[in-house]
């Protein structure tokens, strides 16, 4: 059950840490932080795949206003392809946890892996349905790249991101074998290279 609980307990400003899009195809990858105020906790606030879309846009304003401090990073495509998605997941945690201000004592990742930060943390595998914190975080990421993955279908409409938000959808998979990888496509991924490779 998602509570404050693990928040309490370690006491001082706890952040909770999360991402949205490691496991897509396409597009950056979104990492949150979040300070969640103990007096001023919105309601409502849950694991984000448990939201529905509408739900999790409807609380991402409510969350950033009650909290004591928020951020969100992006690392791009290119940044991905470099490091691999693990590496690049640790940098991202590393970089949302440092923007915070006021800074946090203590940091709570899902997971089960923490990225080196200049405070302690504590990994919580499913962290997402058992913290507040990394629940709000889990929210901040994932409305974020929708929001990126909606504008990117503007950009290059023939793959639907729109729908499937750069997951491996048979229709994105369909899109594509007829169209080829966009710049937006994570070229380390297998699915990418296979194509890539096909096409040549």
């Amino acid at each position: 059950m998602v509570d404050f609980s693990h928040e309490i307990r370690i006491g001082g400003l706890v952040c909770g840490v999360d991402e949205a899009g490691r496991g897509p195809c396409a597009g950056p990858l979104c990492v949150s932080a979040v300070i969640l105020d103990p007096s001023r906790l919105p309601e409502g606030i849950d694991d984000s795949k448990a939201l529905t879309e509408a739900r999790r846009f409807a609380l991402e304003p409510e969350i950033k206003a009650a909290a004591i401090a928020w951020s969100v990073v992006t690392v791009t495509v290119e940044e991905i392809d470099a490091m691999n998605i693990l590496a690049a997941t640790m940098a991202g945690m590393a970089r949302a946890v440092a923007e915070l201000m006021p800074a946090a004592h203590h940091a709570l990742i899902d997971g089960n892996r923490s990225p080196k930060l200049a405070i302690p943390s504590t990994v919580l595998v499913g962290g997402d349905a058992l913290s507040l914190s990394i629940a709000a975080a889990s929210i901040l990421a994932k409305t974020a790249r929708d929001r990126v993955m909606i504008e990117l279908h503007d950009v290059y409409p023939v793959y639907g991101f729109k729908k499937h938000k750069g997951y491996q959808a048979a229709t994105h998979l369909d899109a594509l074998r007829q169209h080829g990888p966009s710049p937006v496509h994570r070229k380390s991924w297998a699915t990418i290279r296979d194509l890539a490779a096909v096409a040549e």
